[in-house]
């Protein structure tokens, strides 16, 4: 039903004015009062977070807001993989004759999903982990383990809903809606960081290039890096303007993923795999 009711909506257009809309400074009575109904109704624990001492200046500075420091603890241990954000645990397992889960009754391509990337049957037979970004969680997106960013790809799309009513109701939803994906070179072997974009995101930004995405007329983007950017685990890879999803892929053979299971929460810097089988 959600799908045959939305299909027509306009619903990149609709993302890219809701995301023009959360960075207009507004006056500052206005954005203080939205912003605390915001934390009140999603129940969330500003004190984990840094809060500039004149207070945030659009609602994207909310949205993006940077944890303090120790409020996420990590596992050090080199074999240990870590979750690279806050959210729930949509699905997980290993990838299965080139499908991964996407709910009870539904899978979807990795070569789509990938968006034809040349090395994407490098991960057939690999793990993965999709996590949903609620509306109350922390939305940077961080390493899972040591590794450097060799290459990048962006792949234009549509901007479903990632919440559960999107999960169950939209055929091949991750690999329909934009993506824009880090591939990290680890000790793991090639790692991908996919970031899902969604209704109402306004845009995906990464620390290492200027690409974003949720653009007009936008066309498949794959770049590769001249000086590689080398990032220790848990060190921020980018960040969602408004909510959405990450899918964590990790090649054959190279890591076991600890007992998750659907709607679980997850916090980043949780150790979710150990590398080894």
């Amino acid at each position: 039903m959600y799908y045959r009711l939305f299909r027509w909506f306009p619903k990149s257009a609709f993302s890219r004015l809701m995301g023009l809309l959360a960075g207009i400074a507004w006056p500052g009575p206005l954005l203080h009062a939205a912003i605390a109904l915001y934390v009140r109704v999603y129940r969330i624990d500003m004190s984990a977070f840094v809060v500039p001492d004149a207070g945030f200046r659009t609602f994207n500075s909310f949205f993006t807001r940077a944890l303090r420091p120790g409020a996420r603890p990590m596992d050090e241990a080199a074999q240990a993989i870590v979750s690279p954000v806050d959210g729930t645990v949509i699905a997980c397992g290993r990838i299965e004759a080139q499908r991964l889960l996407q709910a009870k009754g539904r899978t979807f391509s990795l070569r789509a999903l990938l968006g034809d990337d040349p090395a994407w049957a490098s991960f057939d037979g690999g793990a993965f982990l999709s996590l949903y970004l609620s509306p109350r969680d922390y939305h940077r997106i961080h390493t899972p383990c040591a590794g450097r960013v060799t290459r990048f790809r962006y792949v234009p799309g549509e901007l479903w809903t990632v919440s559960p009513t999107g999960v169950q109701g939209v055929p091949d939803l991750f690999a329909r809606n934009e993506r824009l994906i880090t591939f990290l070179d680890t000790a793991l072997g090639e790692v991908a960081v996919i970031k899902v974009g969604a209704t109402v995101v306004g845009k995906i930004r990464v620390v290492y290039h200027e690409a974003t995405s949720n653009r007009p007329r936008a066309t498949l983007l794959a770049g590769t890096l001249a000086a590689p950017v080398a990032l220790a685990k848990g060190a921020e890879l980018g960040r969602f303007e408004l909510g959405s999803t990450v899918i964590l892929l990790l090649p054959p053979g190279a890591a076991r993923l600890d007992a998750l299971q659907a709607g679980d929460a997850v916090r980043m810097g949780q150790t979710v795999a150990h590398a080894g089988v």
